[in-house]
């Protein structure tokens, strides 16, 4: 235990400039990705549009969040080139924080949030994709590591965010004094709209004024949130500069040049499927792939379709569910759910992180599943417990925490780091995490709030269901890949001998 302790630390020691940067930018990420929720009635106030129209900020977001981490997967192998996108995507971060408080149209505003979505994306596929390549085997504990620091940026972003938003309606009209909507309701419409605007049937009654006087103060919160990002990119040119790897020092080895990694490839690609999502395509890299290695991507990528998804959905719609029947929650206390389930997804990461070093991903992963299964389960039973839903929150958050980077550094290991897993992995949980929001809240619309617990509840067990698939079709695959090795050393044998 003790030889492990020192050498998962000597590695750390190793490569801990490249780590801190990759963990730095994922904070950034998760600033960015959490801040939209609390603001948008203040943004709506500052753009002067409906609740309608300012409701497609959110898709905008999402959107290009899906395209940046689809073409995150087209970065080089290039330490070079990843750490170019990086500098460059959170830059663009600070930028977005700083002008949108000048976007004064709703357009103008969804175009700086696509361009802030775009810049998240790459950035979710670019530091997973390099921590695995970095550490391969040992990526487990420096993947939890990394999606902990999202958590912790997405509970940074509304704290910064919150002694600005304002109390009362921010645009005075005319009239606004009887028809003004009062601070409870706008409570309400912030905690229902958190979930990405997917709630907005509920909402849509609250009176709120589009022409008048524009009294808001939470520009002031965007430009702290860029001066809190701007360490991040400077962290990253950091990099490039302690590595020789700006234009100045174009002539010196690069870091992945002079750095064996963690693991050795036992297929001894170094590698190359990291490259170009195009090469993982590459019709000539694919021949003689058994069908076992499709399977496992497809899996993958559907086990984080769905759980993403439940966090998503989990997330957007608690609020809608705490205050409908039969528990008519009061707003302001079921306002804390959200908050309490991101808490607890932070928290849950940072004790993965030591979980990661006892346990392999297979069991935490099992561990994982069941207990989402077992707290959907329970939370359906007791459905009209308020205490009940707020510890299956916070159980819930804890269990699901993980899933990510586990099944990641599971999949990744299955397939011999070729890293065309991550691209795909990293783009199905965005994809999830877009689309199942949007199916839960059209199902809640037309079947009333209960059957959010049981859409999720639906979703954790197909979840698991395709999990004990991917164990069993990873038993197949292995086997042919040791017959396929075998193989290859007999046609050796003869060669070697005649020689």
């Amino acid at each position: 235990m003790k030889l492990l302790d020192e050498r998962i630390w000597s590695l750390f020691k190793r490569h801990w400039q490249q780590t801190l940067t990759y963990w730095s930018v994922f904070f950034s990420f998760g600033l960015c990705i959490a801040f939209l929720g609390p603001t948008i009635l203040d943004l709506r106030c500052q753009t002067q549009s409906t609740l309608q129209q300012i409701t497609w900020v959110f898709f905008s977001q999402q959107l290009f969040l899906l395209v940046g981490s689809s073409m995150g997967g087209l970065c080089k192998k290039t330490l070079l080139f990843s750490l170019s996108a990086l500098l460059s995507c959170t830059l663009v971060i600070s930028f977005v924080f700083a002008i949108i408080p000048l976007c004064h149209h709703v357009v103008l505003l969804s175009i700086t949030m696509a361009l802030a979505g775009k810049a998240m994306g790459v950035i979710d596929t670019i530091a997973n994709l390099q921590l695995v390549k970095l550490y391969q085997k040992d990526s487990a504990i420096f993947l939890q590591a990394l999606h902990f620091f999202i958590g912790l940026g997405a509970l940074v972003s509304p704290l910064v965010a919150d002694p600005f938003l304002a109390e009362d309606s921010c645009v005075l009209g005319a009239n606004w004094t009887a028809n003004a909507s009062s601070s409870s309701d706008l409570q309400h419409l912030r905690s229902s709209l958190a979930g990405h605007g997917t709630a907005l049937h509920n909402i849509s009654q609250y009176p709120l004024h589009t022409e008048g006087v524009v009294i808001t103060r939470v520009s002031y919160a965007f430009w702290i949130m860029a001066l809190i990002n701007l360490p991040v990119p400077a962290v990253v040119f950091a990099l490039m500069y302690h590595e020789r790897l700006l234009p100045c020092f174009s002539n010196s080895p690069r870091l992945l040049d002079r750095d064996t990694l963690s693991s050795t490839s036992p297929t001894g690609d170094s590698g190359q499927g990291h490259g170009n999502v195009f090469v993982c395509c590459n019709p000539a890299k694919l021949q003689g792939r058994p069908a076992s290695f499709f399977i496992l991507h497809a899996l993958g990528g559907a086990i984080l379709f769905i759980t993403d998804g439940i966090i998503g959905s989990y997330a957007g719609f608690v609020y809608t569910y705490a205050v409908s029947p039969p528990l008519l929650m009061g707003h302001k206390t079921a306002g804390c759910l959200d908050s309490i389930f991101w808490a607890s997804i932070t928290a849950g990461r940072l004790a993965f992180i030591y979980l990661s070093y006892r346990y392999t991903a297979p069991r935490l992963l099992t561990l994982s599943l069941a207990g989402v299964i077992l707290v959907q389960c329970l939370l359906l039973i007791f459905y009209t417990s308020c205490v009940f839903l707020f510890i299956g929150t916070c159980v819930l958050g804890l269990c699901i925490s993980s899933v990510f980077p586990s099944m990641l550094a599971f999949t990744e290991d299955i397939l011999d780091y070729k890293g065309c897993a991550t691209t795909v992995l990293v783009t199905s949980a965005s994809t999830g995490e877009m689309m199942l929001q949007l199916l839960v809240g059209l199902v809640i619309h037309s079947q009333g709030s209960y059957a959010f617990l049981l859409c999720c509840t639906i979703a954790s067990f197909i979840s698991f269901c395709l999990f004990l698939l991917l164990l069993y079709v990873q038993r197949i695959h292995r086997n042919c890949h040791r017959d396929s090795s075998e193989n290859m050393d007999m046609k050796e044998k003869p060669k070697t001998g005649g020689s």
